[in-house]
């Protein structure tokens, strides 16, 4: 059977647009001589399509393009399209009204010769993390196979395959049925699984195991295709792959791309699947995350403040690869405390990146602001800015200055504003909220600062492959001690620890939920240092809530997949 991988980026809500793209997709595979294609969980919708499913009229809609497409374009080939669908298609098929009947299954239909052949609702839903599946759906509980050309297709979606197992949640479902044990008991020939699993580094690894294990342990070959793309937080890297009964590599798409990938499961052979560097594939992640964000949001354009260092300078390289040069204008902000070297570095980032640099000092407004506060302050018995250094609200009140003049920027220009703080910094709250905060979009708040740094020595080592003329980040934006500029001679460690040393605590602590003690244990780190950057990782949950979106490429970002309450007293 020769079946066409669709490996398609769809935008959430967008159906029209969704449609086109599934539509094309099939008679493109139809044109390859493809018996059957598949599209990925939900294609119809976009994943995830959250509360857009309690809208009225939404579910409805998606049930119709599904039948649509189905009854329109599938002449001479069938179809496995994902959309959602009422519980009670399984009584009346597609012919139903989901707004007078409100419970949703997490839907495949099947199509063939612009007939209706069936569907299947997805067995295992994931509640956790980023997953929110049971706010909406119901499990289904059925096993389907059908025939389509003489060969039998078993359906799975996404977590009935994974089970978990790819995010450290396996025990959720100890006591269900295993839907591929059940497909293999009803005589599939060939395992097809619709996905959408969200990118985090190293994640296609396990997937690709799992897919081992379940080709081997049922002498099956399993068709695993993923979206790609991305939406709001969510990245999608796609690697859509095929494994034989052997439990050999025989197809793999590529890596955060479109595509359409025909494979013959009568004539599979080995290829080998190279790893790529977690650097390149964090460059792709982003980019890709950047470049959709933006287009599916409505802005053309993006905004950077320019600092000198290496975070912003990370930004904008990301944001020019996402977007092109013509698309992206910096705008460095310099200060009292800013050094030379730093101003030098923002226009050197702009000029090899061939993007428009600005220039708005922040002196006079800071000036002018100081004159408003100033008597205030004294009224109320308090310093006036600068008496005395260091001075929190005076390194503050230069921050929020350089904030809302990015969103000025924004206003006029109609520019998105990218924000550039890391993940190490946002973590321990080393950021100003209403200041370097402001923006619309956290492109690298998922990155830990030891990956910032190693990220921007891979763009310029590979600068060619990565689409620049030249090495972009300047060598001196790499090699300096980090600094905000706030305060004089004013250096990162003069508040934190070695980066090396708060990023362990920063995993440890954010990803793998370890306690203070427990870190203390396994690492050696001063226990004093552990247990102060626990703590401020905990008191700055209030930052992080009014951030901008970040875009998650580690297994547990700031975002939905991690909802800590702000107002609570626990400490470990």
């Amino acid at each position: 059977m020769k079946i066409a991988i669709a490996q398609l980026n769809p935008t959430v809500g967008n159906l029209s647009c969704n449609a086109n793209a599934i539509v094309w997709a099939i008679d493109e595979a139809r044109k390859q001589g493809a018996d059957l294609v598949v599209f990925s969980e939900l294609a119809i919708s976009g994943y995830p399509p959250r509360d857009l499913l309690h809208v009225e009229g939404f579910v409805r809609e998606c049930a119709q393009t599904a039948k649509m497409i189905g009854e329109l374009h599938t002449k001479d080939i069938a179809i496995v399209l994902g959309t959602p669908l009422p519980i009670e298609v399984n009584a009346q098929g597609m012919d139903i009204d989901p707004d007078t009947h409100p419970h949703f299954a997490n839907s495949l239909v099947v199509y063939q010769n612009n007939a209706f052949v069936g569907y299947y609702d997805k067995r295992l839903l994931p509640t956790y993390d980023v997953f929110d599946e049971d706010r909406y759906f119901v499990a289904g509980d059925q096993t389907r196979v059908f025939d389509i050309n003489g060969t039998k297709i078993g359906l799975a979606i996404c977590e009935d395959l994974w089970k978990g197992h790819d995010a450290g949640f396996a025990d959720r479902y100890a006591d269900e049925p295993d839907p591929v044990q059940l497909l293999a008991d009803a005589g599939a020939e060939v395992i097809i699984a619709p996905s959408a699993s969200p990118y985090a580094l190293h994640k296609e690894l396990r997937h690709r195991e799992i897919l081992i294990k379940h080709a081997l342990a049922h002498r099956v070959p399993v068709v695993s295709i993923n979206q790609v793309g991305a939406n709001d937080d969510l990245i999608f890297a796609g690697q859509s792959c095929v494994v034989d009964r052997e439990g050999r590599i025989c197809a793999l798409a590529n890596a955060f791309e479109e595509q359409l990938l025909l494979v013959d499961t009568d004539a599979m052979e080995p290829i080998d699947a190279q790893p790529i560097d977690d650097e390149r594939m964090i460059v792709d992640a982003l980019t890709l995350g950047v470049r959709d964000y933006l287009s599916k949001c409505g802005f053309e354009r993006a905004c950077i403040g320019l600092s000198g260092g290496i975070d912003s300078a990370l930004v904008a390289t990301l944001a020019v690869r996402a977007l092109g040069k013509d698309k992206v204008v910096g705008a460095s902000m310099p200060g009292k405390f800013s050094s030379e070297g730093s101003k030098t570095d923002a226009f050197d980032l702009a000029r090899n990146l061939g993007i428009e640099c600005v220039s708005m000092p922040i002196d006079p407004g800071f000036a002018g602001l100081s004159e408003v506060l100033n008597p205030a302050f004294s009224e109320l018995g308090q310093r006036t800015l600068g008496q005395q250094l260091p001075d929190l609200t005076q390194e503050n009140l230069q921050s929020r200055i350089r904030g809302t003049m990015m969103m000025a920027l924004s206003n006029r220009t109609g520019a998105l504003v990218l924000t550039t703080g890391n993940k190490s910094e946002i973590a321990v709250g080393y950021c100003t909220l209403y200041g370097d905060m402001n923006g619309g979009l956290a492109v690298i708040a998922d990155l830990p600062k030891t990956m910032v740094f190693r990220v921007c020595r891979y763009i310029n080592e590979h600068y060619a492959s990565l689409g620049f003329d030249r090495a972009p980040i300047p060598v001196n934006t790499i090699e300096k001690p980090p600094s905000a500029e706030l305060a004089p001679d004013q250096l990162d460690s003069d508040s934190l620890p070695e980066y090396d040393l708060l990023d362990q605590i920063v995993h440890r602590h954010i990803e793998l939920h370890q306690s203070a003690s427990r870190i203390i244990e396994e690492t050696g780190i001063d226990a004093d240092v552990v247990r102060r950057f626990c703590s401020l990782i905990d008191r700055n949950e209030y930052k992080r809530q009014q951030m901008a979106v970040g875009l998650r490429v580690t297994s547990k970002a700031f975002g939905a997949g991690r909802r800590m309450p702000i107002a609570q007293r626990w400490t470990r």
